[in-house]
């Protein structure tokens, strides 16, 4: 037997076609898709596809702790950082540490911000229904700054989608269960990444191509 048989999704396209059919009912609410750069970029593409939604990009960056940036002790997006600060106590972090680390993600941030829009104006979104959508949902950091970062621009109603969510997602996103939409939540969750079988890193020019397909797509309805 092919060991991948039992790994849910082939990738982040069909996660994404899956995910547009669980969101099905909220077509007729006009929504806006938002994907979490980089990786919830191809997943939203298929959701805003399947929709015929808009689709715009959000960019969160994670803060790595020091020395191991892949463990997150908190996270930003433009005008917001938030820290978890139990993890930065109990790892001892000091507050200069943290400085440096906000600082270059933020330009991290920005690069990307601008690379990714190639001039094109972020989608307003107030009174809209906001579907924000990533890979999957692990510690909840990156997805709930994106809620929080959303939520502040005033939509009528704010959706987090995603594949695969470790258990606790809404608790975790200050969200009411139906608006936390998962395809799993599985109690032995592990890391998002074990849930598909081609779970490469999103390129930026991947990022790029998504976007300026759907706009063409859209701008075209």
């Amino acid at each position: 037997m092919d060991p991948n048989e039992s790994i849910p999704f082939a990738d982040r396209t069909e996660a994404g076609r899956e995910l547009g059919r669980a969101l099905e009912a909220l077509r007729d609410a006009r929504p806006v898709v938002l994907g979490m750069a980089r990786g919830g970029v191809p997943v939203a593409a298929k959701v805003a596809e399947h929709l015929v939604a808009p689709l715009d990009v959000l960019v969160v960056r994670k803060v790595g702790a020091p020395g191991h940036p892949e463990f997150a002790i908190g996270a930003l997006t433009t005008g917001i950082v938030r820290i978890d600060e139990v993890t930065v106590r109990r790892l001892g972090v000091t507050r200069d540490e943290i400085a440096g680390i906000v600082a270059e993600e933020s330009r991290e941030l920005a690069r990307r911000e601008s690379a990714y829009r190639q001039g094109r104006l972020p989608i307003a979104l107030e009174n809209r229904t906001i579907i924000v959508v990533d890979d999957g949902l692990a510690t909840g950091l990156s997805a709930r700054v994106a809620v929080e970062a959303v939520q502040g621009q005033v939509p009528r109603r704010v959706v987090f989608a995603a594949p695969v969510c470790g258990p606790g997602a809404a608790q975790r996103l200050a969200l009411r269960p139906p608006d936390v939409v998962c395809l799993m939540s599985p109690e032995d969750f592990y890391a998002v990444g074990a849930y598909y079988q081609d779970f490469r890193q999103t390129s930026d020019a991947e990022v790029i191509a998504l976007l300026e397909a759907a706009d063409r797509r859209h701008s075209t309805r």
